[in-house]
């Protein structure tokens, strides 16, 4: 049985919605990678949520991420937050976002993923998540 949006905002009150990602493509590799266990971080820089305060992550809220279609595909509890700098980042940080394969690659791919937003700078600074997947709809039963 599929889940459907409501549904999984029913069974995780207060839950905000992400979509990961700027593409499908990239999209279904990021919930891939995060069902598998190999994506527990992700960044974001701080003006992604002006536009809706409320989604900005919190320590302990469950927030459900979306897939391309904009169905729920996975639940994630926030298990710390930090702010650093793009200079700042380190191989130990990485090694967590799951689809890098170093510093450089890093730097490389989010540098891009910026610059299609049109608001890349290398002085910018991120909202580094942890985070652990506590339902794969996918699955029918939480984790």
């Amino acid at each position: 049985m599929t889940l459907t949006l409501q549904q999984a905002l029913e069974r995780y009150p207060g839950a905000q919605t992400y979509r990961p990602g700027d593409s499908e493509q990239l999209n279904r590799v990021i919930i891939d990678l995060m069902r598998a266990g190999r994506k527990t971080a992700t960044c974001a820089t701080p003006d992604e949520f002006e536009d809706d305060p409320e989604s900005y992550p919190e320590v302990g809220r469950i927030d459900i991420a979306l897939d391309w279609n904009g169905d729920p595909a996975l639940a994630t509890r926030t298990l710390s937050l930090e702010t650093i700098s793009y200079t700042q980042m380190d191989d130990s940080r990485i090694a967590a976002q799951g689809e890098f394969v170093d510093l450089e690659d890093w730097r490389k791919g989010y540098g891009a993923y910026y610059q299609r937003q049109g608001s890349f700078d290398p002085d910018m600074v991120f909202i580094y998540e942890r985070f652990e997947v506590v339902d794969d709809f996918a699955a029918g039963e939480p984790a």
